[in-house]
C-alpha cells in the first residue's frame, strides 16, 4: 500500500499543473492588439503596397499610405530614377523595379494593393492588370482615357471583388464626408440654386459662342 501511495500524484501538484496549463492557454489566445497596446496593428495585418509611379504625386500618395499606420511599402516602380529618388530613400527596404509588368509577374504573390500614379495614358491598363491579379487599387485621376475603359474597369472590380478608388482628394478627405457639428441647411439655403438647367450644345454652336 505504501508503494502504491508513493506512485499516486499529489493532488496539489495535479491542480498546479492544471492551473498552469489553463493560464498558458489563456495567454496564447490574447489578441495581438492587447499585447501591443491601443491602436497597435500587427505587421501581418498591414497591407503591402506596390507603388507604380514613385515620384511627384505618386511619392506623396505612397508616403500617406505609410503614415496611416496600416500599410507597408513593399515595392516601388518608376522609369525615372531621379523622380523616384525620394521614395527610394524613404523606403530603402522596398524592392525597386523600372517596369511594372516585370514587377507584377515576379512579385504579385508578395503585395496586396497597388498605387498607380503614372502619366495619364497608363492609368487604366496598369489598374486593369492589377485587378486581374486580385489586387486592390488606388489610382490617380484621370481614371481612364474614355468611357469604354471606365466601364471595363467597373466590371473588372466586380468580377475580381477588389476595392478600388480614384485619387480625387477633394472627395477623399474627412472634411467632405463629415458635416461639422451644428452645421445646418442645404445648398439652396446657402445661396445655391435649387436646380441647374444643363444644356447640351454641339461643336458648331460652341464655336459660335
Amino acid at each position: 500500500m505504501t508503494e502504491e501511495k508513493d506512485k499516486t500524484p499529489n493532488p496539489s501538484r495535479r491542480q498546479f499543473i492544471k492551473s498552469s496549463a489553463i493560464a498558458a492557454a489563456g495567454f496564447m489566445i490574447v489578441p495581438r492588439h492587447v499585447l501591443g497596446g491601443k491602436g497597435f496593428i500587427a505587421p501581418s495585418d498591414k497591407l503591402l503596397i506596390a507603388g507604380v509611379g514613385a515620384g511627384g504625386k505618386g511619392q506623396s500618395d505612397i508616403a500617406n499610405f505609410y503614415k496611416s499606420g496600416k500599410a507597408e511599402i513593399a515595392f516601388l516602380c518608376d522609369v525615372d530614377d531621379r523622380r523616384s529618388a525620394k521614395s527610394r530613400g524613404d523606403f530603402p527596404k522596398a524592392k525597386y523595379y523600372k517596369d511594372w509588368r516585370e514587377m507584377f509577374d515576379k512579385e504579385h504573390k508578395h503585395f496586396d494593393a497597388v498605387s498607380v500614379s503614372t502619366p495619364d495614358h497608363n492609368h487604366a491598363i496598369i489598374t486593369y492588370n492589377a485587378m486581374q491579379l486580385n489586387k486592390h487599387v488606388y489610382v490617380q485621376k484621370p481614371l481612364t482615357h474614355d468611357i469604354w475603359e471606365a466601364r471595363l474597369l467597373t466590371e473588372a472590380a466586380k468580377k475580381y471583388k477588389v476595392v478600388t478608388q480614384m485619387g480625387n482628394q477633394g472627395a477623399s478627405g474627412d472634411g467632405v464626408r463629415e458635416r461639422p457639428a451644428g452645421a445646418r441647411g442645404s445648398l439652396e439655403t446657402a445661396g445655391a440654386p435649387a436646380a441647374v438647367e444643363i444644356q447640351l450644345i454641339d461643336g458648331a454652336e460652341a464655336d459660335d459662342r
